[in-house]
């Protein structure tokens, strides 16, 4: 007979697996009714979490893991050193592993962590996630998580971001500030907070502006490098182009220098470009990119501090906290003709 996991309960309770790990976690912000019916469900079905997980974590590993999308990132690269200091001062390791932003390779990841090898996890997830029940089951078990940049909102935890929304605005207006009537939007995941708070910035400072929105110039843009260049050369070489580009991520603004190269569009002079970015090298990017930099050390370092101090109490469960952290607008010559 196979082992009854929060899929098997959710679907017999016809509820969410969010709500079942809540309600199994005596979580606050589930009713005592449905605690009940949780609770006698799991009992009737046979549930229960890995009673070995919970024999190794009370030997402590004094290791944990760091669970990213990417590590080619400059943005994960910093939040990693963050997370390290403060590891450091507490005579813990950091195990990195990287899901190259797909959700089978992260649901195996934490999956094999549910073997105790660790007391904790810092992680931001993958793109492509949209359902939970691999972090919940983590959770369950047990081994606290904190997330951090990109984070999951269903799950009771805490939270450490930027601030979203204001840069995304901030991001948009200064591309129309600089002249720009027709700024793009290129989005890295439907699935993702983070994108989705940028997106709205980016709305609501187009709206603000009296900027009609153009559903053609909100591209959507995947984690394939071949089809993120085919998408973004249409727009850049259409009737319909755009003057300004708000590039979510670094590695967008990066495929939109190479296909303005190849295409002889200058930047800033056709195009101006904005990106969310972590580059040390933005500076000598030709022309200079200008950014949306984001405290990435700092967010790795609060990360990792709420982490220990609900391990220095032997606390799993952590409850709701979002904390943001702001980020920066960095100027230079994507943006502005006088930099270089």
């Amino acid at each position: 007979m196979s082992k009854v996991n929060l899929k098997d309960l959710a679907k017999a309770l016809n509820i969410s697996v969010s709500t079942v790990s809540k309600a199994l976690r005596d979580s606050y912000e589930i009713g005592d009714e449905t605690k009940k019916k949780v609770i006698a469900k799991a009992q009737s079905m046979g549930y229960s979490p890995n009673p070995y997980a919970g024999f190794l974590r009370n030997q402590k590993s004094k290791t944990i893991a760091m669970v990213l999308p990417e590590l080619t990132n400059n943005y994960f690269i910093q939040a990693i050193s963050g997370a390290e200091a403060i590891a450091h001062e507490n005579g813990y390791h950091i195990l990195i592993y990287a899901t190259n932003d797909d959700k089978e390779k992260e649901s195996g990841i934490l999956n094999h962590l549910l073997n105790g090898r660790v007391d904790g996890v810092l992680m931001s997830v993958s793109s492509n996630t949209s359902q939970y029940e691999h972090i919940n089951e983590l959770i369950q078990a047990g081994i606290p998580i904190v997330f951090f940049d990109r984070i999951c909102h269903e799950i009771e935890t805490a939270k450490i971001t930027t601030n979203d929304f204001a840069s995304g605005f901030l991001a948009t207006e200064h591309l129309i500030q600089s002249g720009c009537k027709k700024i793009a939007y290129l989005s890295i995941s439907e699935h993702l907070s983070i994108d989705h708070k940028r997106k709205q910035g980016y709305l609501e400072a187009m709206n603000k502006h009296d900027f009609t929105i153009d559903e053609q110039l909100i591209v959507q843009c995947s984690t394939d490098e071949k089809s993120n260049t085919q998408k973004i050369k249409k727009i850049l070489t259409s009737k319909n182009k755009p003057d300004g580009i708000f590039a979510s991520v670094e590695r967008l603004a990066l495929t939109t220098y190479q296909v303005c190269k190849r295409n002889n569009i200058s930047i800033p002079n056709d195009l101006k470009v904005i990106s969310f970015s972590n580059l040390r090298t933005a500076d000598l990017l030709n022309p200079s990119l200008t950014t949306i930099t984001q405290p990435a050390f700092e967010i790795g370092k609060e990360a990792a501090t709420i982490l220990f101090k609900h391990l220095a109490k032997r606390k799993s469960i952590i409850p709701n906290e979002n904390i943001v952290i702001n980020s920066e607008l960095s100027i230079r010559g994507s943006t502005n003709p006088t930099i270089k």
